[in-house]
């Protein structure tokens, strides 16, 4: 154990599929954990979702990363009795099915927990497992349309929009990995372990406190934006600008050369601002369109206002600060052509290009390396391929490639 790998020696073994219990499995490999990832023999189904390149997606390199992947039929008896191997002296297993369905398969909190009593098991599900929509399959844009969050992004156009990132899922991965840390935690001193559930649906409403509750006071309204903070086009592009105090709105008066708006009866103080927010924005969409985004960078920054350009993710990843903080790490992946940008995390160290952090398994790829750990021979290993127990790429034959595609149909 180690500030740099608090998690070294905590084995954890992920059933889950997809991005939210996934993710959280991967924060647990990045801390430390060995964190093997069971999954179909014909993959995980993240590794389908958007463009393939190899046997990878975005999705599932995110949700992957730093683990060893193993594929194994859950549905056949065999396939089960290796898990149970995997399970022998495990830390956490982390299970993302609907409710009942891992239950259904022999692996329910009660069967392991006979088994394995100090182990810790984490339920991540759509809805969580009670209530009228428990049993419901869910996915990121349907919390994100079930808990307000698509209403409150509605555009000026006033039709309802998704928050194009997977946020929910994202969410839901977080609050995971913080239930699983403080519980590995507490159990130093347990005798035996606990069943933890989360749920998309408690973390699509945690992260929406502020707006959730503001909802809820008498009379009260919670705008996205005090006028005239929001995202007005320059002649080169976009830039978002932030007002928080009345000194702030009469420094950018000042800086967009328009000193008289600044004691225009209509905008002196943020209450008049919001009752005529349309009115504002008329009068200074003109006046942020005459000049390129290097003008009001030099009037903005002497002057302290809060704004940025608005940045596509190519341009928000060509930017000097960017490099220099460190914010993402390049990364070459197996069957990818090219490097691919991965964030690195808060509080860890940057990813190494090549270390097992770095690197997010191909579907099977440490099949024949986690069954001879498990004890099975090599005999064994090959009857397992052959019944279609297990699949995953063989070990590379001298002078052949070394990224070979995953044989699906196994």
């Amino acid at each position: 154990m180690s500030y740099e790998a608090p998690f070294e020696g905590v084995r954890v073994v992920d059933v889950s599929q997809g991005l939210a219990a996934p993710y959280c499995a991967s924060l647990l490999a990045q801390h430390g954990a060995d964190v093997v990832k069971v999954e179909p023999v014909g993959g995980d189904w993240s590794r389908l979702l958007g463009p393939v390149q190899g046997d990878h997606t975005a999705f599932s390199i995110t949700a992957n990363l730093g683990k060893r992947s193993i594929a194994a039929n859950l549905k056949d008896a065999q396939g089960r009795a290796i898990l149970w191997r995997l399970l022998r002296g495990a830390d956490l297993l982390i299970e993302g099915f609907r409710p009942g369905v891992i239950d259904r398969m022999g692996f329910g909190y009660d069967a392991v927990c006979a088994r394995e009593p100090r182990i810790l098991m984490l339920s991540v599900s759509g809805f969580g497992p009670i209530g009228p929509l428990a049993e419901r399959p869910a996915m990121d844009p349907v919390l994100q349309a079930y808990t307000g969050l698509t209403m409150e992004n509605a555009g000026e156009d006033g039709i309802p929009r998704r928050v194009p990132i997977s946020i929910v899922d994202m969410s839901t991965g977080l609050y995971a990995f913080q239930a699983a840390s403080a519980a590995l935690y507490a159990r130093l001193n347990q005798p035996r372990g606990r069943h933890l559930q989360v749920s998309l649906l408690q973390a699509a409403t945690a992260m929406q406190a502020v707006r959730l509750l503001a909802s809820t006071f008498e009379g009260a309204t919670l705008p996205v934006n005090i006028p005239p903070s929001g995202a007005y086009r320059t002649a080169d592009g976009w830039v978002t600008i932030q007002i928080a105090t009345d000194r702030d709105w009469k420094h950018l008066c000042e800086a967009l050369d328009v000193p008289g708006l600044a004691d225009d009866a209509r905008f002196r103080d943020r209450e008049a601002r919001l009752a005529n927010g349309a009115a504002l924005a008329a009068a200074f969409r003109p006046v942020f369109a005459a000049k390129p985004m290097a003008h009001w960078e030099a009037r903005f920054v002497p002057a302290r206002i809060l704004h940025e350009r608005l940045n596509t993710y190519r341009e928000f990843l060509s930017q000097a600060h960017v490099e220099a903080s460190q914010t993402v790490s390049w990364l070459r992946q197996p069957g990818l052509a090219q490097p691919v940008p991965v964030p690195n995390l808060p509080g860890l160290a940057p990813l190494a290009d090549g270390s097992t952090r770095a690197r997010a398994p191909r579907c099977g790829e440490h099949t024949d390396e986690v069954l001879a750990g498990l004890g099975y021979d090599p005999e064994e290993i090959a009857e397992l391929r052959a019944r279609g127990v297990v699949a995953g790429p063989t070990r590379t034959p001298a002078g052949a490639p070394a990224d070979r595609a995953v044989d699906r149909t196994a």
